[in-house]
């Protein structure tokens, strides 16, 4: 090499002198570029949002610059579920929704498997995480998840590279799901690493890492996606009613709500093409519109008016598939979706199927054939720990849940207005001396509620101060406690319809025929079955003496259900008596309830409690509250619309 291959000028000038020679076109660019990233200027810290905090951080950094050409889309919701410490009865629920029936290609229960085995015990991990404060929950769905013959490998794959980014092992349990149109994967994974600490992960891992991770997988195993499989699925999108990603781009390009075609030209002719086709589809709903030629205007609402076309079409192949499964069938326009508002406030009729709407959260729909003729898709909310299995073909109502305060509301607003906005229990038996004690409690459960919100506070003395404006207060919790649950079902029946005519006991029939302002019944649908069973239940209330005819109408006894009460408790007490060899003793009003609670049974007339000493027993009416006092010694007085229930000596149930 000669010395002037490697000659090297230096332009000596002042410090800063900015008046040399002008920069080329090559590092103008270059300072362009390190301007826009900042350089040159002083650093400013980004708002701390602590997305980088904890494990993965920087795979999750990385995974967010955006989707390399060919990868296969994975989508992954994931939540973090805090858990109270002891109290994994809410864990236990949702690994045994997870196994639910239905579950597999075949339609059999689900199963759980890890790391190590394709069954692993959901008991022994939930009781693993006893002591847990977190846990994770991820739903994972390859958008080609039909090409896979098993997800199981994919799923251990991920998480096999999951304990790599993350640098600890995982104590995990997974279930495929295979019937819904996407074939996808539940995975639990509990909240402590492999040293017992607790686990963090990095939000921002959360947010891009394990979703760049799972394309990464899948697309290795199914090869890159291919133009022609990305135009096919775009072409999909062009008719459909939901958001799509065609969707997004036309806002993503719309200026101020204007789309120019002719300022955003598509070197793709096939790209063009889908794009115009999704604008008039957009035009026939009536949410795109053509002002000029290439020039479209896209109507703000859009984007949420679609998202509910799509939420909408789910529910109705939802309601489609679990009516077919049922043996129902019902023309599509007797379809309705039961909100609560606009239409009617309570739905009864016969449940057909209960199911999850939001697997993450574990929201649960019912659907009801409804007796107005019509069926119906009610949204009941988040599951909740102490909520009763539902059994289908049961009689049930359906009530919106009202955000307007309660009773209890209205009388702590009263005893409060009266001492300065401070609520007690003595205060509330100066007010009204004839309340009872449970009756004070169930107030005090309310405050308590409230208080966890932050919106009444409690001192030190054991005083409430709710303030001045404790009933808007309580329709603000009323109306929180609605976006979680936004109806509440109600059992009618536990027998189903074709039982009740020839029941012994007091059934729901008895109840309309005997009822001032029967329900309104359609002459279609589950209408017509309930009009057959009804003039079966009076032919059979008529040949046991029970009603006659007069004056062309149907009278019916006196204490009509009171009477058939009694004969059913009566006729089972005989059977149980044969059985254990104890006396059975009949409960009347005002009567002292004592004795040991065994179990619960379900009768024509509703759910019994079977109350035991050591040489009888009793059937009363049976409370939920019970069940936690199964094979302890309980005390109540019956009257009135229930019984209230003491167990030991101290601690107290409520009716």
């Amino acid at each position: 090499m000669s010395d002037t291959d490697d000659e090297f000028r230096v332009r000596l000038g002042r410090i800063g002198n900015r008046r040399g020679r002008k920069a080329t076109g090559y590092v103008k660019r270059v300072r362009k570029l390190a301007a826009k990233a900042g350089a040159g200027r002083p650093h400013r810290s980004a708002a701390f949002i602590g997305s980088r905090i904890g494990r993965g951080h920087a795979q999750g950094t990385v995974s967010a610059s955006g989707r390399l050409a060919g990868a296969r889309r994975v989508v992954i919701k994931a939540r973090i579920v805090r858990i109270k410490v002891g109290d994994n009865g809410a864990v236990r629920a949702h690994l045994r929704y997870i196994q639910r029936d239905g579950a597999t290609r075949e339609g059999d229960p689900g199963e759980l498997y890890d790391a190590g085995s394709n069954r692993a015990d959901g008991k022994t991990f939930a009781e693993r995480g006893a002591e847990d404060r977190h846990q994770f929950r991820f739903i994972v769905a390859p958008e080609d998840s039909n090409e896979l013959a098993d997800l199981k490998p994919f799923v251990r794959d991920l998480m096999r590279q999951m304990e790599a980014d993350l640098g600890t092992q995982l104590d995990w349990v997974a279930a495929d799901h295979f019937n819904t149109g996407h074939p996808h994967s539940h995975i639990v994974v509990r909240g402590k690493d492999d040293q017992g600490k607790d686990l963090v992960i990095a939000r921002d891992y959360i947010a891009h890492g394990i979703r760049a991770r799972a394309s990464e997988l899948i697309t290795r195993e199914l090869g890159p996606e291919s133009e022609l499989e990305a135009m096919r699925k775009l072409e999909n999108e062009v008719g459909a009613e939901r958001f799509t990603r065609l969707d997004r781009a036309i806002l993503r390009d719309a200026a101020e709500g204007t789309l120019r075609l002719a300022a955003k030209a598509e070197r793709d002719p096939a790209r063009h093409a889908m794009r115009m086709g999704r604008l008039r589809t957009l035009e026939h709903m009536g949410l795109a519109e053509e002002t000029a030629p290439g020039v479209w205007r896209v109507m703000p609402e859009m984007e949420p008016a679609l998202r509910r076309m799509g939420e909408r079409g789910d529910i109705i192949k939802t309601m489609h598939r679990d009516l077919t499964a049922a043996g129902i069938h019902r023309a599509a326009g007797d379809h309705v979706m039961f909100d609560g508002q606009g239409g009617a406030a309570r739905v009864i009729g016969r449940l057909v199927a209960e199911g999850v709407s939001d697997e993450l959260h574990d929201r649960r729909y019912v659907i009801v054939d409804g007796i107005d003729g019509r069926t119906h898709y009610a949204d009941l909310g988040v599951r909740q720990t102490t909520d009763e299995p539902l059994i289908r073909n049961t009689i049930v109502e359906i009530r919106a849940r009202s955000v307007s305060p309660r009773d209890v509301d209205r009388t702590v607003a009263d005893v409060a207005g009266r001492n300065h906005g401070v609520y007690s229990t003595e205060l509330h038996r100066e007010f009204d001396p004839k309340a009872a004690g449970e009756y004070i409690q169930a107030h005090v459960r309310r405050l308590e509620a409230m208080r966890r919100q932050g919106l009444v506070e409690r001192s030190g003395n054991g005083d409430w101060s709710v303030g001045a404006d404790y009933l808007e207060r309580a329709a603000q919790f009323e109306a929180a406690q609605r976006s979680r649950n936004p109806a509440r079902i109600t059992v009618l029946s536990w027998q189903n319809l074709d039982e009740l005519p020839g029941a012994s006991g007091a059934t729901w029939l008895d109840k309309q025929l005997v009822a001032r302002s029967p329900e309104m019944i359609a002459s279609t649908g589950l209408g017509s079955e309930l009009e057959g069973a009804l003039r079966l239940r009076r032919q059979w209330l008529l040949e046991q003496g029970l009603a006659r005819e007069q004056g062309g109408r149907i009278a019916y006894a006196r204490n009509l259900l009171q009477t058939l009460e009694r004969r059913e408790l009566a006729e089972v007490g005989a059977r149980m008596m044969r059985d254990t060899g104890l006396d059975y003793a009949e409960t009347k009003p005002g009567d002292r309830i004592t004795g040991t609670y065994r179990r619960m049974l379900t009768l024509s007339s509703g759910r019994f409690a079977l109350i035991e000493r050591a040489r009888d027993f009793s059937l009363v009416p049976w409370r939920p509250v019970l069940e936690r006092a199964k094979g302890q010694a309980v005390t109540g007085v019956a009257g009135g619309e229930g019984i209230s229930w003491a167990v030991g000596i101290k601690r107290g149930l409520s009716r």
